[in-house]
């Protein structure tokens, strides 16, 4: 592990960490409205590069019970692709298709495949297990939803996430293993959540002044299980693994809270004789994604790494053109 976090980071995170202490100092509370307007300021600020694709249109998948907005970004329209779900972050109370936007079509132009970015329900005021219900209900009825739009797809169907999108991503791929009526092909999980109970040491080691702090995770998880729900069964690192989970790209971040849950879970993949890879960046903090006009070079290494991925191997666009 990297001793020193990137210094393209610190100067940013130094603010941060002053202004968080400035609205400690003044007795500030976290708030469902505060939070989501956090996330999409860091990202909007930080993410100002927005590729250009030839196709973008919203739809509501149909799931029987409560219709799912969804967004497809569709690299090549004339051309059958993949399709990869993109679950996006924020503690499962922020987030969201805008939020999101760049990252999406990033993420699509580097793998050549439709990515559809998911209009989850969030907490406090969708608490779980709603977010999950959305994403199961999103992989089992998304083919009639891009018929409708008439996007040309083959059906291979991945699913990726990052932080509490990775726990989603991660619960589903756990709950469909061996169904052959929801096959999935690959999984990606970026510095993601994946034990509610908060009991592994990065927490706490890097649980203040990195990001991602561990009073804020567990008012996260609070609202998220404000209804209650054991939150040891819920976590995916304790769920049941066979070899019929998709291939697993586990992506971790050296200065991450979550890192140590992330390593054990490529562990749990490896006894588990589930194929898998593991990439890591051992100076970023948690959601460097987030970030990228401050890491660009490492933001476009993870794009790069999960379109290979996906793709076994092959990069369908240069990194430098973004």
């Amino acid at each position: 592990m990297s001793t020193h976090l990137s210094p393209k980071l610190q100067p940013w995170l130094d603010q941060v960490n002053t202004l968080l202490a400035q609205q400690r100092k003044e007795g500030a509370s976290f708030s469902p409205v505060s939070a989501r307007e956090a996330l999409a300021y860091v990202t909007m600020t930080l993410v100002t590069q927005r590729p250009e694709l030839p196709w973008v249109g919203d739809v509501v998948v149909d799931t029987g019970d409560y219709p799912v907005p969804v967004r497809l970004y569709d690299p090549a329209p004339e051309t059958p692709k993949p399709v990869c779900v993109y679950l996006h972050g924020g503690g499962h109370m922020s987030g969201g298709v805008t939020v999101y936007d760049a990252i999406c079509r990033k993420l699509a132009e580097a793998s050549g495949h439709l990515v559809v970015s998911v209009e989850y329900r969030l907490a406090p005021e969708c608490p779980y297990p709603a977010a999950v219900e959305d994403t199961l209900a999103v992989l089992e009825h998304l083919w009639p939803a891009l018929e409708a739009k008439q996007r040309r797809v083959v059906e291979s169907l991945s699913v990726a996430g990052d932080s509490a999108g990775g726990a989603l991503a991660a619960t589903a791929s756990a709950r469909l293993q061996g169904d052959g009526h929801i096959p999935l092909h690959r999984q990606i999980l970026i510095y993601p959540s994946l034990d509610y109970t908060l009991s592994y040491p990065s927490v706490q080691a890097l649980g203040q002044g990195y990001f991602l702090e561990e009073a804020r995770i567990r008012w996260y998880f609070d609202n998220y299980f404000r209804l209650g729900g054991d939150r040891h069964r819920a976590s995916p690192l304790s769920m049941p693994l066979t070899a019929a989970m998709p291939e697993t790209l586990v992506v971790t971040a050296g200065f991450c809270p979550l890192r140590d849950e992330g390593l054990a879970y490529v562990k749990r993949l490896e006894e588990s004789g589930v194929t898998h890879r593991h990439h890591h960046f051992p100076d970023m903090l948690h959601a460097f994604l987030n970030m990228e006009d401050l890491v660009a070079q490492e933001c476009n290494e993870a794009y790069r790494v999960m379109a290979e991925f996906l793709n076994d191997g092959r990069f369908m666009s240069s990194p430098d053109s973004r």
